[in-house]
């Protein structure tokens, strides 16, 4: 059985009190076994959301903001750096070399400017695109490009398709990601239309049984059974709380907030929420399901099943804003403390990026250090490109 999480601040009795309780006399049924571990991964799934979303609360807006701000002082960086190797390149002695070093400094700083739409970036990239450069460009890009689309081969055990429409490493890169992509959802495709076959040729199998035998399928019949349980459950709600029933001012608000929960519940064929302010109700004191009957239990699971389901699909499109809104993987199963450190490494790691660039900005004033420093970055930039 799925352990329980920590009980979780409610107004509303927890899950694990709606469970069958087995006794000394008797063990739990399946269907009271399927019944609790159903229960059990609701509040496991709430719980991991709820959490999920208390941490968000505490980290996101702060983390967002010291990223936004580092980035934008490593743009004003860049673009300081911009300007000062343009001016340098009409006033330095360079080599020949230093110069197309220099020229490909720039056009790296203006593709990193490139999304700021400054007028200043714009004028130096119009600039910067002569027909000599665009080649030389065009010519460590493919190189570029040729050596990643090896790797990605390598990675992928197939050749890349149709390569000779990228020409840059992004672009290679990019189509690399979409293929894998293509090849995992191509797998997931198979498996599912596997499963969904033998779901089907059992389904077959079953109403053609129960046709020759003149009976309804069992799954039908819980389907039914499921939805007159929580319409029952529904109803007695609705008969305690009717809020024109309460002579009482106070009590009478009381039941319509009461009122209005069961009502979005049942709209939502949440059961649990049902069965818990039924519980609430009646002051915990709710009609055993010990006491159900085991085809009561079996439709109960139904939407036991249905809410379990919404509950991962929820989760999982949690996980997957927050790690792309916070730039690193989210996991409700994840420690706290582990992904709070990994958003203060990301945020230190832009940090250290933009004093890098502050660093070198005040390295190159002076024109050995200049000429030293284009060659390192120049070298490095090959080094990554590899």
């Amino acid at each position: 059985m799925t352990p329980l999480p920590e009980a979780l601040p409610d107004t509303a009795p927890a899950l694990s009190t709606l469970m069958v309780q087995a006794s000394a006399k008797a063990k739990l049924t399946p269907a009271q076994q399927r019944f609790n571990d159903l229960l059990a991964r609701i509040e496991l799934l709430s719980g991991h959301i709820q959490r999920l979303e208390s941490w968000s609360d505490r980290h996101r807006y702060g983390h967002i903001q010291a990223l936004r701000e580092w980035v934008q002082q490593a743009q004003v960086h860049r673009k300081s750096l911009l300007l000062f190797v343009h001016e340098r390149l009409q006033t330095t002695d360079f080599t020949d070399r230093q110069q197309r070093m220099a020229r490909g400094l720039v056009r790296g700083l203006i593709d990193q400017l490139a999304a700021s739409a400054d007028p200043q970036v714009q004028a130096l990239s119009d600039l910067y695109v002569s027909e000599e450069d665009t080649q030389e460009a065009a010519e460590e890009q493919a190189e570029a490009a040729r050596q990643l689309r090896e790797r990605i081969e390598e990675a992928l055990g197939q050749p890349l398709n149709k390569p000779s429409q990228y020409q840059t490493p992004e672009e290679m890169m990019q189509a690399g990601m979409r293929q894998w992509q293509q090849q995992q959802e191509a797998n997931e495709a198979k498996k599912n239309a596997k499963r969904t076959a033998r779901k089907a040729e059992k389904q077959a199998k079953k109403k053609s049984a129960a046709a020759e035998k003149g009976e309804v399928p069992a799954a039908m019949l819980r389907e039914l059974d499921a939805k007159s349980a929580i319409r029952t459950v529904f109803r007695q709600l609705a008969s305690a709380l009717h809020p024109d029933r309460e002579p009482d001012e106070q009590e009478r608000l009381r039941k319509t907030g009461l009122m209005s929960e069961v009502n979005a519940a049942y709209e939502k064929n949440d059961l649990t929420t049902l069965l818990r302010l039924q519980m609430q109700v009646t002051q915990g004191s709710p009609q055993s399901t010990a006491g159900m009957a085991d085809d009561k239990l079996m439709a109960m699971s139904v939407l036991l099943k249905e809410q379990v389901s919404a509950l991962e699909d929820d989760l999982d499109q949690l996980q997957s804003r927050l790690s792309r809104e916070l730039c690193v993987p989210v996991r409700a199963d994840a420690d706290e403390a582990v992904m709070a450190q990994s958003l203060q490494r990301l945020q230190a790691d832009q940090r250290y990026i933009t004093e890098s660039l502050e660093s070198d900005l005040r390295r190159i004033q002076n024109e050995a250090e200049l000429k030293r420093w284009l060659k390192e970055q120049w070298q490095l930039a090959k080094a990554t490109s590899a």
